[in-house]
């Protein structure tokens, strides 16, 4: 059991409350990515260009990496249930700013502050951990994530399908609606999760680099999740490119259509867990890694079709996945008193890495299309192998490893 442990803090666990913290992750990541389709309808209300529209991304993006940076270190220092209730409420209201949207302006302020409170699912996953039991840690955290990932490649099918049908404010509407719900839902479900221990919100935030500078764990994980994430992004932001560039030029529906082939990598997340419950040490890592360079040599090889394409998802999302679950299992085994700020770390990191890699593509496909991308996803997971290769274990990552044990 890691330093600072609740003895009693698994008796709430129950299968339906890890259930319903999955699905309330998904449904609350979904509020970032339900715009994406509707960004041409956007355009057209307010007569603006794709430039100018696309800041409504851009701001929601922005807005989430500072409720990361700002927001979820608090967990560890105010009650938890309390927060997530509250930035339900909030973002419902953030919500409604976008369906009542008079202009573009008006929109992309709104999009920042959803994305700013949009941290609801990064609040629930540090709260199972908290509540799991060691042995079923990776478990509990695999199926809350997997919701998520659900929630994230979903949400653009769900929001295209009802923008249509209804209009994209309706969208908007329906999605306040849904997370005044799921407050009053978490309010009743969730266990009251004091903090482990009060800290001015200044201190708080300093100490975040107290945990990199003192925690050889975390800095690798991060490392591992930043260009897990990379080589995945790199993949995403220039799909749509290269459906549209193949001689039957396949439009943004047919990438949707791949986001819900990437729901079987989400569905196998919480057996990564339960190996890694196991005893499952950093060979996870690798062999996900492995996974995500394989990838790409199957969109290299065969990505001119649609099934070489789907076979290529299938192992991205697995192996993204894999090393997504593994890290954040080993990283809340280290200080269970700052579980939130060890994952605002991890998830910054990760968020930066994905950014870097959707740049990388997206100068890759400019130079050498499919082949530069490919080459590019290649790359960083085998920059990840060699991360693993040259960082030994060290002392302190085995008694990380036995904790997660």
């Amino acid at each position: 059991m890691g330093r600072g442990e609740r003895v009693d803090s698994t008796s709430h666990l129950r299968p339906s409350l890890v259930w319903m913290m999955a699905i309330s992750a998904g449904l609350a990541v979904a509020n970032l990515y339900y715009h994406q389709p509707l960004l041409g309808d956007i355009g057209r209300t307010f007569q603006a260009s794709d430039r100018a529209v696309g800041l409504v991304p851009t701001a929601s993006q922005v807005g989430y990496a500072l409720g990361l940076l700002l927001i979820v270190p608090l967990g560890d220092s105010l009650e938890r249930r309390r927060i997530i209730v509250l930035m339900c409420g909030l973002v419902s209201l953030a919500l409604l700013g976008m369906a009542l949207a008079p202009s573009l302006p008006w929109l992309v302020a709104a999009s920042a502050l959803v994305g700013v409170t949009t941290v609801v699912p990064q609040l629930l996953v540090p709260f199972a951990a908290h509540l799991a039991p060691a042995e079923q840690r990776g478990r509990v955290v695999g199926l809350v994530m997997s919701g998520l990932l659900i929630g994230i490649l979903l949400s653009r099918t769900v929001g295209g399908l009802l923008g249509v049908r209804f209009g994209w404010r309706a969208m908007f509407w329906i999605a306040a609606g849904l997370m005044v719900g799921l407050a009053v839902l978490l309010r009743l479900a969730l266990p009251r999760q004091p903090a482990s221990a009060h800290v001015p919100y200044g201190a708080l935030l300093r100490s975040l680099g107290v945990l990199v500078r003192e925690e050889p764990v975390l800095r690798l994980h991060s490392w591992l999740g930043a260009l897990s994430f990379a080589s995945f992004s790199s993949f995403w932001a220039t799909l749509v490119l290269h459906l549209q560039a193949l001689p039957q030029h396949y439009g943004a529906r047919t990438a949707g259509m791949f986001g819900v082939v990437g729901v079987v990598g989400a569905i196998a997340a919480p057996l990564v867990g339960r190996y890694t419950d196991k005893g499952g040490d950093r060979r996870i890592n690798a062999f996900s890694m492995g996974l995500m360079a394989a990838s790409f040599v199957v969109f290299g090889v065969a990505g001119q079709g649609l099934w070489g394409i789907a076979a290529g998802v299938l192992l991205l999302d697995l192996g993204a996945q894999a090393n997504h679950i593994s890290n954040q299992t080993r990283i809340y085994a280290l200080r269970p008193e700052a579980r939130n700020r060890l994952n605002t770390v991890y998830m910054v990191t990760c968020f930066v890495g994905g950014a870097l890699g959707a740049w990388l593509g997206s100068i890759a496909w400019g130079h050498a299309g499919w082949t530069g991308v490919c080459a590019v996803g290649l790359g960083l997971p085998l920059l990840g192998l060699l991360v693993l290769g040259l960082v030994p274990p060290g002392r302190r990552m085995e008694s990380a490893a036995r904790d997660v044990a």
